[in-house]
């Protein structure tokens, strides 16, 4: 699944390429997204704007209008592209957003688990925004806030660190990731961390969040960003899908489980 840094590699790619432009059409194949595309919506009131930001919040990506705003989400397996609006369509390829230079933005998604939703409201006040916790990067996301949440909760550290409701954005991969750097396993209960641990751990989640927006994120099978470019940062990964190799820290095994539902590796001497 595209997680901050695929989507924040996304915005970079595609923001250039869609400001400042006037939306001249929507052209929808597959309505059936992982909600219903407001396809008479967009064309009612998107079509004529001008595009004047292009911004992320959490993993969705905000397209502001002076008429509105709309949401896109790459689900688990989508992409987005500026391509000329006369390029074929793939199989997968489910909407374009034409732009009045004869190119348009288009959203691939195999897994149709994607969205493109309209607002005419605050977009952060909408009901899949408003209750999410802070950016990774804001000051306010810091050790001291991560220890105030975590207080008197028994959840594991890795599934409470991927709580959106706590922090946006850090999705498995760098979650096991900034644990690892920060030596917390991520069994542990998020209410015995200690508060200069949690400093350690909000310093690794910018740490590694920005390394792999740097590397363009993390491909592991087909997200592409802006461009079409594979996320290189897979090629730094210290124990997210390494389970059985050695840690590059001390050389003992990388081990996985399954914790909340997802794949965690780890390493048992660093972690602890």
């Amino acid at each position: 699944m595209p997680e901050l840094p695929e989507v924040e590699t996304t915005r970079r790619g595609i923001a250039p390429e869609v400001e400042g432009h006037r939306i001249a059409g929507v052209r929808v194949r597959q309505p059936r997204l992982r909600w219903p595309v407001p396809v008479a919506r967009l064309r009612r009131e998107l079509v004529g704007q001008v595009v004047s930001a292009v911004e992320r919040r959490a993993k969705y990506l905000l397209l502001r209008t002076a008429a509105g705003t709309a949401l896109l989400h790459l689900g688990m397996s989508g992409s987005l592209r500026v391509v000329a609006a006369a390029t074929p369509p793939g199989p997968h390829d489910h909407l374009d957003l034409l732009l009045d230079d004869g190119r348009c933005l288009r959203l691939r998604d195999p897994r149709r688990f994607g969205a493109l939703l309209w607002t005419r409201r605050d977009p952060r006040r909408h009901p899949l925004l408003r209750d999410l916790g802070p950016e990774p990067f804001d000051p306010a996301f810091d050790g001291a806030y991560l220890h105030a949440r975590a207080h008197g909760r028994r959840t594991a550290v890795k599934p409470f660190l991927m709580d959106g409701r706590v922090v946006v954005g850090v999705g498995n991969i760098y979650a096991s990731e900034a644990l690892f750097r920060a030596g917390i396993d991520p069994r542990r209960a998020a209410g015995r961390v200690a508060s200069g641990r949690y400093a350690r751990l909000a310093t690794a989640v910018r740490e590694v969040l920005g390394e792999a927006i740097a590397a363009g994120g993390t491909t592991l099978r087909d997200y592409t960003g802006g461009h079409g470019e594979a996320g290189w940062f897979r090629l730094r990964l210290a124990v997210y899908g390494r389970a059985g190799a050695s840690c590059p820290a001390c050389g003992g095994g990388v081990r996985s489980l399954r914790l909340g539902q997802r794949s965690t590796f780890y390493c048992m001497n660093c972690q602890h």
